[in-house]
């Protein structure tokens, strides 16, 4: 990749996809400014969708929220428009529709990001394919889905819900990987995915922030 800030994000900001980089020695190390994000206590409710959640077994998982200062038809087209992500989410570098029409249950995209070279593998890409399994509108997403590399694969499951509040809308996320690469090393593969979503919030806040006019500061 010429962009140099793809590169330099990627591996932090990729969430379901950020994992397979604990086995290639790929870690990241920019943190997302913490005012940006909460993280919620180990103990918290998992977050659902028209009741289905994160996945209950799974090793590796966290949980975070921000609250944004946009419209929640702002945040909603941002975040159900995927062909649009690699315009706000650096580290999305293609991103294809499988079906047609409105974003809804049973909606399927497929996207990629980088992997920059390092000591155990040559540059590569990470390939993931999402499947809506349920959907509210302008109130929940969970979708599922693997992220496949050369010799590696992890299966995630990605639940969002979006609240109105005060001055804009609270995006709680919520993210549980499986698989070989990430449980090897737990503890490793949680904070990496404690990164990554937390730069996501801090991508769709930016993003959405700068869509709204008068917004609070």
């Amino acid at each position: 990749m010429s962009d140099t800030r793809n590169t330099r994000n990627t591996p932090i900001r990729a969430a379901l996809f950020a994992a397979p980089l604990i086995a290639i020695g790929a870690l990241g190390t920019a943190v997302t400014p913490a005012a940006a994000t909460s993280s919620q206590p180990a103990k918290s409710s998992p977050l659902t969708c028209r009741g289905k959640g994160v996945d209950p077994d799974a090793l590796v998982r966290h949980r975070t929220e921000t609250v944004i200062h946009a419209p929640l038809r702002t945040l909603w087209k941002l975040q159900t428009e995927v062909e649009r992500w690699p315009s706000w989410q650096g580290a999305v570098t293609s991103m294809e529709r499988l079906d047609h029409g409105p974003f809804r249950t049973g909606s399927a995209f497929r996207w990629t990001t980088p992997i920059p070279p390092n000591p155990a593998t040559p540059a590569t890409r990470l390939e993931i394919i999402s499947t809506v399994e349920q959907l509210k509108r302008n109130s929940c997403i969970r979708w599922t889905g693997p992220a496949v590399a050369e010799g590696l694969r992890i299966d995630g499951v990605h639940v969002w819900n979006f609240t109105e509040v005060k001055g804009g809308v609270r995006v709680s996320t919520e993210e549980t990987h499986t698989g070989a690469a990430v449980e090897a090393d737990v503890p490793t593969a949680t904070r990496i995915l404690r990164q990554g979503l937390e730069a996501w919030l801090h991508d769709l806040k930016a993003a959405a922030e700068a869509r709204t006019p008068n917004r609070p500061r």
